[in-house]
């Protein structure tokens, strides 16, 4: 069975800026409930229907994506999907050989911003970067499926927390 194994990380820093510009997506939610998440996104040129399952609360769940015709996604965004969509600009960074993807939201989620980076296996050594504070990887409020009921923008009622308010030593992978 198909899995992604992926963690996740609030972001702290400027220093991943700089690249090339990001790709627009848009994404919305036809079901999730039940530890089954199905989602409709437009990503660039292209746009997929993901199904994923529910994993252990840990970087591994069950993913299952297709591609599907543009037009068709562009329906079903617009008619089927619950709302607010996900609006985000996703960058490419790559970092001590991995491939970070940084999500700046906007829309309802205005103002966070996220790296994810997806692994070989659940135990892959991570070095990270200086710019990500606070894993949020096992936190379900920053699953996408969860920000289109529950916002975490800079206008929504559910505070963020960064980096500056954990100390340190208490981070993931923190070194000097």
């Amino acid at each position: 069975m198909p899995v992604e194994i992926e963690r996740k990380f609030l972001v702290t820093g400027e220093a991943w800026r700089g690249g090339p510009p990001g790709q627009r997506v848009c994404q919305g939610y036809l079901a999730s409930d039940a530890g089954v998440t199905v989602r409709i996104r437009r990503a660039g040129p292209k746009a997929y229907v993901t199904i994923k399952g529910q994993g252990d609360g840990g970087p591994v769940r069950p993913e299952f994506e297709y591609e599907i015709p543009v037009e068709e996604a562009e329906q079903m965004l617009a008619s089927l999907c619950r709302r607010p969509l996900i609006e985000k600009t996703r960058h490419e960074v790559v970092h001590a050989g991995q491939l970070w993807q940084v999500d700046e939201f906007g829309g309802a989620n205005a103002g966070l911003v996220l790296a994810e980076v997806e692994l070989d296996h659940p135990a892959e050594e991570l070095a990270l970067p200086p710019w990500v504070g606070e894993e949020v990887t096992s936190d379900p409020r920053y699953r996408n499926s969860a920000l289109v009921a529950g916002p975490m923008g800079t206008g929504s009622r559910t505070p963020r927390r960064g980096s500056a308010d954990v100390p340190q030593d208490q981070r993931h992978g923190a070194t000097d």
